[in-house]
């Protein structure tokens, strides 16, 4: 174990793994009793698109308020970037600046308009002024992908925490954890929709925010609230010295580590925005005043989320030290709850073994209710966008089929999360979701930008937008150190990586907007004046907004 003067021992928690084991999983199986009752009770409702796909578009704007910090403050937050942090110090930090910088474009720019000018979904934006089809098409491909994307991120904190939990031997535990949380995940969309989806947020939201700010306090008691004593004592933890409090331990050095970090802050700022999970929050909200006043709310308890996640991270370097963390986990992913037993007495104590199985039952939540807002927003595009919105007959009343549709889907795209999940294990959650906000960034922002603010842009300038980001992020991660040819890679044994940085944001954002605005330049094709002036008298004034 790591103390304040940095000396460096192994971390005994797999030998005092079984007194934590039974109270951890005990206050698991309370949560997910608890979240599969209030499924149960939604489920009794009615069942058409509008309860299923916005719950009655009912919740107020702080209910909405903390069921998009719910959504937003995922395994990637709770567990990555703390430990992100604790490895890299002043590096990992910027993380949290990006996530927290992206919220001032949301509640300017898009909030309030996409509001008034969806339904359900994003698809349903972009196509109020272009031609159905091709529109939604692309759009439920490029969101789909960033929810998937998103959703391995979710499952490999889910496989992290309980293989730290179980001290798991062979990696079984961490396998079947994967596959218990995407079963789970199913269970809540299939059967509770989005009013319980949003429950279920604002307990987990409720859950994490006071499970942090009960860890906070502890670390600023642990060094009697002297800020400089923390900062010092998690230098020395780290094993770089000052170099941990400066810029440069992560992404400084060599020019494609420098442009990594460009490449990340592009995609960290602009991809929020584009985020399928987020954006439909909006929706369940009655006006557009409503999801403006939501985007506050969430702005507020985010940024006090991340002010408390660096002390945290902070924290698990100075009292449990930078080696401890990376021996528990290479990725960094089991910083807090190690930082929890630590906090709480040390392994072998009763109040390490309570404390740690809180914060283990919280990161559990966290992650159990992400993926489940993930998995009905994508399950909403298979259903509303690629399915109904592009039949030619007549939808049923109600939108039941939707609905239908929208189950059977989501038990596809748990499968295809759980399989990509499984050969992810070895990668930072953080990481995955800086690799899913540059995918948005990439494809979704500038289509729902271009459509929003420019008159002439088309319907081939939004699919060549969306494409024109789409595929180029997606085959740049495909080879990049992410994928092979690095010890934390998903393949780590391969090496077929030529390209240098591990987010593509930096390439592949540009060229969806210089896609976007080729695909509208060039001759063969004009914007419908009208239809862009019934489009920004909606999204400005909500006359005709549903």
């Amino acid at each position: 174990m790591t103390g304040r003067g940095g000396a460096v021992a192994a971390h005994p928690l797999a030998a005092s793994a079984t007194e934590h084991q039974g109270l951890a999983m005990t206050l698991f199986t309370v949560f997910v009793v608890v979240t599969l009752a209030i499924t149960v009770w939604v489920g009794r409702r009615r069942s058409d698109s509008e309860e299923f796909f916005s719950g009655g578009r009912m919740f107020s704007p702080m209910e909405n308020g903390f069921a998009i910090s719910g959504d937003y403050l995922s395994a990637g937050s709770f567990l990555g970037v703390s430990g992100l942090i604790a490895l890299y110090g002043y590096d990992g930090i910027l993380y949290l600046i990006g996530f927290l910088v992206a919220w001032l474009g949301v509640l300017m720019l898009v909030a309030e308009l996409v509001r008034n000018c969806g339904r359900f979904t994003l698809a349903d934006v972009l196509s109020a002024r272009m031609r159905e089809r091709p529109v939604r098409i692309a759009a439920g491909t490029s969101s789909i992908t960033v929810a998937v994307l998103y959703l391995v991120a979710q499952m490999v904190g889910a496989g992290s925490l309980v293989s730290l939990l179980l001290g798991d031997q062979g990696g079984y535990a961490r396998a079947w954890s994967v596959v218990g949380v995407g079963a789970l995940m199913v269970v809540y969309v299939a059967f509770g929709g989005m009013r319980a989806t949003t429950w279920i947020q604002i307990v987990k939201a409720v859950l994490l925010l006071g499970g942090t700010v009960a860890l906070t306090v502890l670390v600023l008691l642990r060094f009697h609230g002297d800020v400089n004593d923390l900062l010092r004592a998690a230098a020395d933890g780290s094993g770089h010295g000052s170099a941990y409090l400066r810029p440069g331990l992560k992404y400084g050095g060599s020019w494609t580590n420098r442009l990594d970090f460009v490449s990340l802050g592009l995609a960290l700022v602009l991809g929020t925005a584009g985020l399928p999970h987020i954006l439909a929050r909006f929706y369940t909200v009655p006006t557009a005043r409503a999801a403006r006043r939501s985007a506050v709310w969430a702005v507020g308890l985010i940024g006090v989320f991340y002010l408390m996640t660096m002390v945290l991270g902070l924290g698990a370097s100075a009292v449990v030290g930078s080696d401890a963390v990376r021996e528990s986990d290479p990725a960094g992913n089991t910083a807090v709850p190690l930082l929890a037993l630590d906090l709480g007495g040390g392994s072998g104590s009763t109040g390490g073994t309570v404390l740690f199985a809180v914060v283990g039952a919280i990161a559990f939540a966290t992650i159990l209710a992400v993926v489940a807002g993930l998995t009905l927003t994508s399950s909403a595009f298979v259903a509303h966008d690629l399915y109904a919105g592009l039949r030619r007959r007549e939808a049923e009343p109600g939108g039941r089929e939707e609905v239908r549709v929208a189950r059977f889907a989501a038990v596809g795209i748990g499968a295809v999360a759980i399989v990509l999940t499984l050969f992810a294990q070895g990668l930072n959650t953080a990481v995955v979701v800086g690799v899913a906000f540059a995918v948005a960034a990439s494809a979704n922002v500038p289509a729902l930008l271009f459509t929003l603010f420019w008159r002439r842009f088309t319907t081939r300038g939004t699919v060549w937008a969306i494409y024109g980001g789409l595929v180029p992020a997606v085959v740049l991660v495909v080879f990049s150190p992410v994928v092979s040819g690095t010890p934390g890679a998903i393949f780590p044994g391969a090496d077929f990586h030529w390209f240098p940085l591990q987010n593509p944001g930096v390439v592949s954002i540009p060229l969806g907007f210089l896609a976007g605005w080729l695909g509208t330049v060039l001759p063969g094709e004009r914007a419908d004046a009208g239809r862009y002036a019934e489009l920004e008298v909606r999204s400005l004034t909500g006359a005709g907004a549903v």
